[in-house]
């Protein structure tokens, strides 16, 4: 029977090979990266990582599943923070985008892997995807109610316009090798959301530069 230290010390080499993986995924990408080179950024020997792991394929998807359940936890501890239902859009969007930001590598790992429809943790991945749909029919569904949001809107559409919308944000700033704050984007995001892009003009009157 392990111990209380040899339980926690097996715990913390688990989750620093983990941390070592997703670092040398976001460097070279999963496919060029070996099991040696994640042995030796975790600082363990190699045969190490087979006592936790059955392969490198299975590194990523115990990584996607401890992420999932990790980052969900703090998507749903975000909006339950609020009463009112944009500001659960506010802080679900702001978490989001702060939770990618604080893990740049888990952000490229991740942000490749969806963009590449890998299969090796698809299961994952549509985990949190639906996890994350359901947020934010709870909080359309709530805005409704309230009488804040439109009641003639396509559900469908509009978590992919949010979801797609946060999506590109946060590929935009991985390319600019994050020379900027994502999370400042959060506001501008929700405003887009609820606002839209054009202004409402009365039927049949001349906008102000004399078009129609």
């Amino acid at each position: 029977m392990s111990s209380p230290n040899n339980s926690k010390d097996k715990n913390n080499k688990y989750h620093r090979i983990l941390e070592a993986a997703v670092k040398v995924f976001a460097r070279q990408g999963f496919r060029q990266s070996t099991v040696s080179q994640i042995a030796k950024e975790a600082g363990v020997a190699d045969g190490t990582i087979y006592l936790y792991f059955k392969n490198k394929d299975d590194i990523l998807v115990q990584f996607f599943a401890y992420k999932t359940k990790q980052v969900f936890e703090r998507f749903r501890a975000a909006v339950d923070g609020a009463d009112r239902s944009l500001d659960k859009l506010r802080n679900l969007i702001r978490r989001h985008l702060e939770e990618f930001q604080r893990d740049r590598n888990m952000a490229l790992v991740y942000q490749v892997e969806t963009h590449q429809n890998s299969r090796l943790a698809e299961a994952q991945i549509k985990e949190m995807s639906k996890m994350y749909r359901d947020l934010i029919s709870e909080i359309v569904e709530q805005g409704q109610a309230e009488g804040c949001i439109r009641k003639d809107l396509y559900f469908g559409l509009v978590k992919h316009f949010i979801i797609g919308a946060v999506d590109e944000v946060i590929n935009t700033w991985l390319h600019s090798d994050g020379k900027y704050d994502l999370a400042s984007m959060a506001e501008p995001l929700v405003d887009l959301f609820v606002q839209g892009i054009g202004t409402r003009v009365e039927t049949g009157k001349n906008s102000a530069d004399g078009s129609l």
